[in-house]
C-alpha cells in the first residue's frame, strides 16, 4: 500500500492541533508528518504520533524543499493564498480550512458525505466549507435526495471558538469581567447577531457563505437559501434551527426513516424523555446530531430541525482529514515531484 507525506499548516493553532488529534485517530497510510507554522513558533517540539516533531517555518525555499503529498491548511485566508499555490505547484494535494477558495470555480468546495465526487477534479486545492454550512448540509443532502428542497431558513447558535483563541478567551475572560478583545461587545451572558462582517445588502459574510455554500455543496443553484447568524456564550459546538419547505409530500416517519440512515448523523429524537441535541454532548464529536423534528404546517410540505456539531472537528478538522481520506480512497492524490 502506498504511504503518504502529510503537511499540517497552522499546526500550532486551535484547528491545526484538532487536526493532528483527528489524524491520530484515523490513522491514515501516512509516511512522514510535516508540522508548518509561523516563524514565531518555528523550531518549537510537537509530541504527535509516538514522535517528536519540529515546527518547519512556512516559507517558500522549506515549501519546496519538503516533500509532501497531502497538506492540510488551517493557517487563515492570507496565508492559504500565498501559500496553497506553492505547495500546489510543488505537486501536493491542498486541502484549505479557509475562505480563501471556497468562491474559486476551478476549486471543489467538499463535504464527503454530501459530494465526494467533486474531489476527482481537483488541481491540487480543495476548500474546506464553512464550519456551519458542514453540519447543515450533512443533514439537507440525504432529504434533498428524498424529497427535494424548495426553501431553507437558517438560524445560528455560534459557539465563540469559531472565532479563534481570541473569541474564546473572550467568554473565558468575559466571565471574571474582563473587556472583550474579539467581539464589539462582550459575549458572556449575551449574543451577538454578528458574525463576520456586515455587508452592504445588510446581510454578514457568515450568512452569506452559508447561502452561496449550501447551494454549490448540494448542487442546485434552485434552492432558496436564507440565514441569520448569531454567536452564543458557548465554548464548543454550533446549534442551528433549520426550516425547511420540501418539493414533495412529507411524513415524520419519512424524514426519521431517512435521516436514521444517513452517514455521518445521529438522530436524537426522544422528547418525551428529554432526548434532543446539544452543543455540550456534541462536543469533541465527529456526528451531526439532529433532533427536536417537527412538521411545519404553515406551508404546503415543511418541517423543522435542530442540528448540533462540534465546530472544531466536524465544522472544520475532521471534515478537512475526511477529504484527505476520501481523496487517498479514489486515487485522488497525484504528487507528481520526484
Amino acid at each position: 500500500m502506498r504511504k503518504y507525506n502529510v503537511a499540517v499548516v497552522g499546526a500550532t493553532g486551535m484547528v491545526g492541533r484538532k487536526m493532528m488529534e483527528v489524524l491520530s485517530e484515523k490513522q491514515l497510510p501516512v509516511e512522514n508528518y510535516y508540522l508548518f507554522a509561523s516563524k514565531k513558533s518555528a523550531g518549537s517540539k510537537i509530541d504527535f504520533m509516538g514522535k517528536e516533531h519540529t515546527v518547519i517555518e512556512l516559507n517558500e525555499e522549506n515549501v519546496k524543499n519538503t516533500p509532501v503529498d497531502i497538506a492540510l491548511f488551517s493557517a487563515g485566508g492570507d496565508i492559504s493564498k500565498a501559500f496553497a499555490p506553492v505547495f500546489a505547484d510543488c505537486g501536493a494535494l491542498v486541502i484549505d480550512n479557509s475562505s480563501a477558495w471556497r468562491r474559486d470555480p476551478e476549486v471543489p468546495l467538499v463535504v464527503p458525505e454530501c459530494n465526494p465526487d467533486d474531489i476527482l477534479w481537483h488541481k491540487n486545492i480543495i476548500a474546506n466549507p464553512n464550519c456551519s454550512t458542514i453540519q447543515a448540509v450533512v443533514m439537507l443532502k440525504p432529504l434533498h435526495k428524498a424529497f427535494g428542497l424548495k426553501r431553507v431558513i437558517y438560524s445560528t447558535y455560534q459557539a465563540v471558538s469559531g472565532a479563534g483563541v481570541k473569541g474564546f478567551n473572550d467568554l473565558k475572560g468575559g466571565i471574571c469581567g474582563e473587556a472583550p478583545q474579539k467581539f464589539p461587545y462582550p459575549i458572556f451572558g449575551n449574543c451577538l447577531p454578528h458574525i463576520d462582517v456586515f455587508m452592504d445588502n445588510g446581510y454578514t459574510k457568515e450568512e452569506d457563505k452559508m447561502i452561496f455554500e449550501t447551494k454549490r455543496i448540494l448542487g442546485d443553484q434552485s434552492i432558496k437559501v436564507t440565514a441569520t447568524c448569531v454567536r452564543v456564550p458557548v465554548y464548543y459546538g454550533h446549534s442551528e434551527s433549520i426550516n425547511v419547505e420540501f418539493n414533495k409530500p412529507v411524513t415524520l416517519e419519512a424524514i426519521k426513516e431517512v435521516l436514521s440512515k444517513a452517514e455521518g448523523v445521529v438522530l436524537q429524537d426522544d422528547t418525551a424523555n428529554n432526548v434532543y441535541p446539544m452543543p455540550i454532548t456534541a462536543e469533541n464529536k465527529n456526528e451531526v446530531f439532529v433532533g427536536r423534528i417537527r412538521l411545519d404546517d404553515t406551508v404546503e410540505s415543511g418541517a423543522n430541525f435542530w442540528c448540533v456539531a462540534d465546530n472544531i472537528r466536524k465544522g472544520a478538522a475532521t471534515n478537512a482529514v475526511q477529504i484527505a481520506e476520501k481523496a487517498i480512497e479514489l486515487g485522488a492524490v497525484k504528487n507528481q515531484r520526484a
